[in-house]
């Protein structure tokens, strides 16, 4: 059975915000790719605290209901 990454990204609401977890615990909702990249920064997931979060990286998240510019 396949691993899923770490980093889950859940199907927008009615509302179009999207709840995030990592690692099975949620960690926030978001209502965009911005909101998304600062929870993961805030979850050690970025390089440094200068540079940006990969939300295309494959192995890092997985983007269910729609992809990084689905936001409802």
């Amino acid at each position: 059975m396949a691993a899923h990454p770490p980093v889950i990204v859940h199907p927008p609401s009615a509302s179009g915000a999207r709840r995030v977890t990592v690692h099975g615990q949620i960690v926030g909702v978001a209502h965009g790719r911005g909101e998304v990249a600062a929870l993961l920064r805030t979850a050690g997931f970025a390089p440094g605290p200068d540079q940006a979060v990969e939300l295309d990286r494959p192995g890092l998240i997985e983007w269910r209901g729609g992809d990084l510019d689905t936001w409802g």
